[in-house]
Protein backbone atom coordinates (compact mmCIF):
# COMPACT_ATOMS: atom_id res chain seq x y z
CA UNK A 1 0.00 0.00 0.00
CA UNK A 2 1.40 3.33 -0.98
CA UNK A 3 2.09 6.02 2.07
CA UNK A 4 -0.44 8.55 2.65
CA UNK A 5 3.04 10.89 3.69
CA UNK A 6 5.54 12.33 1.03
CA UNK A 7 7.69 15.20 1.50
CA UNK A 8 7.45 18.38 -1.04
CA UNK A 9 10.20 20.13 -2.01
CA UNK A 10 8.34 24.18 -3.12
CA UNK A 11 10.37 26.68 -5.22
CA UNK A 12 9.14 30.15 -5.26
CA UNK A 13 9.69 32.75 -7.65
CA UNK A 14 8.93 36.32 -7.28
CA UNK A 15 9.92 39.65 -9.37
CA UNK A 16 9.92 37.22 -12.79
CA UNK A 17 11.29 38.69 -16.15
CA UNK A 18 8.99 40.23 -18.16
CA UNK A 19 7.34 38.71 -20.67
CA UNK A 20 6.20 36.30 -17.58
CA UNK A 21 4.30 33.65 -19.85
CA UNK A 22 7.67 33.12 -21.69
CA UNK A 23 9.44 32.50 -18.06
CA UNK A 24 6.72 29.93 -17.78
CA UNK A 25 6.74 28.50 -20.78
CA UNK A 26 10.80 27.93 -20.39
CA UNK A 27 10.06 26.39 -17.51
CA UNK A 28 7.34 23.86 -18.94
CA UNK A 29 9.39 23.19 -22.13
CA UNK A 30 12.78 22.79 -20.63
CA UNK A 31 14.01 23.29 -17.13
CA UNK A 32 11.12 20.64 -16.20
CA UNK A 33 12.74 18.23 -18.10
CA UNK A 34 15.99 18.57 -16.04
CA UNK A 35 13.90 18.32 -12.72
CA UNK A 36 12.16 15.05 -13.61
CA UNK A 37 15.63 13.36 -14.09
CA UNK A 38 16.15 14.18 -10.26
CA UNK A 39 16.51 10.58 -8.92
CA UNK A 40 12.82 9.54 -6.92
CA UNK A 41 10.98 12.69 -7.99
CA UNK A 42 7.64 10.96 -8.36
CA UNK A 43 5.37 14.55 -9.23
CA UNK A 44 6.08 18.07 -10.52
CA UNK A 45 3.22 20.55 -10.42
CA UNK A 46 3.65 23.79 -11.42
CA UNK A 47 1.73 26.58 -10.69
CA UNK A 48 1.10 30.38 -12.05
CA UNK A 49 -1.10 32.84 -10.25
CA UNK A 50 -4.66 33.40 -11.73
CA UNK A 51 -7.99 35.46 -10.91
CA UNK A 52 -9.66 34.95 -7.25
CA UNK A 53 -12.20 36.29 -4.80
CA UNK A 54 -12.24 36.05 -1.18
CA UNK A 55 -14.89 36.94 0.62
CA UNK A 56 -13.38 37.42 3.76
CA UNK A 57 -10.26 39.38 4.48
CA UNK A 58 -7.35 37.66 3.79
CA UNK A 59 -3.66 38.26 3.16
CA UNK A 60 -2.54 37.74 -0.59
CA UNK A 61 0.77 36.16 -1.36
CA UNK A 62 3.16 37.66 -4.17
CA UNK A 63 4.06 34.42 -5.57
CA UNK A 64 4.59 34.45 -9.21
CA UNK A 65 5.67 31.17 -9.98
CA UNK A 66 5.77 28.16 -7.90
CA UNK A 67 7.31 24.66 -8.63
CA UNK A 68 6.54 21.80 -6.29
CA UNK A 69 8.09 18.65 -6.37
CA UNK A 70 7.00 15.31 -4.82
CA UNK A 71 8.99 12.97 -3.32
CA UNK A 72 8.64 9.19 -1.23
CA UNK A 73 10.42 11.15 1.89
CA UNK A 74 13.41 12.76 3.16
CA UNK A 75 15.46 10.67 2.26
CA UNK A 76 15.03 10.65 -1.57
CA UNK A 77 15.15 14.74 -1.24
CA UNK A 78 18.53 14.41 0.03
CA UNK A 79 19.43 12.19 -2.75
CA UNK A 80 17.85 14.26 -5.35
CA UNK A 81 19.49 17.72 -4.57
CA UNK A 82 22.54 15.94 -4.27
CA UNK A 83 21.99 14.84 -7.80
CA UNK A 84 23.55 16.04 -11.09
CA UNK A 85 20.50 16.52 -12.43
CA UNK A 86 20.03 19.16 -9.41
CA UNK A 87 23.14 20.36 -10.55
CA UNK A 88 22.03 20.87 -14.10
CA UNK A 89 18.87 22.78 -12.65
CA UNK A 90 20.92 25.30 -10.64
CA UNK A 91 22.94 26.21 -14.29
CA UNK A 92 19.77 26.14 -16.27
CA UNK A 93 18.59 29.09 -13.78
CA UNK A 94 20.48 32.36 -16.13
CA UNK A 95 18.45 30.55 -19.17
CA UNK A 96 14.63 31.09 -17.78
CA UNK A 97 15.56 34.11 -14.96
CA UNK A 98 17.79 35.77 -18.59
CA UNK A 99 20.39 36.63 -15.97
CA UNK A 100 18.25 39.30 -14.34
CA UNK A 101 17.39 39.34 -10.84
CA UNK A 102 14.44 36.66 -9.34
CA UNK A 103 14.08 36.27 -5.87
CA UNK A 104 13.60 32.53 -5.17
CA UNK A 105 12.65 30.41 -2.12
CA UNK A 106 13.05 26.78 -1.39
CA UNK A 107 11.06 25.07 0.93
CA UNK A 108 10.45 21.30 2.23
CA UNK A 109 7.52 20.10 3.98
CA UNK A 110 5.92 16.70 5.44
CA UNK A 111 3.01 16.56 3.07
CA UNK A 112 -0.20 14.73 4.62
CA UNK A 113 -3.15 13.38 2.07
CA UNK A 114 -6.04 13.73 3.43
CA UNK A 115 -8.23 13.69 0.11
Amino acid sequence: MESDETVTYFVRYRGLPEPRDDFAAYYRRYHSRILLEMPGISRLVLHMPTAWSDPFPVMPDDTEFLAEMTFPNAESLAAALQSKARTEARADFVNFTRGRPVAVTHQAMRSLRVL
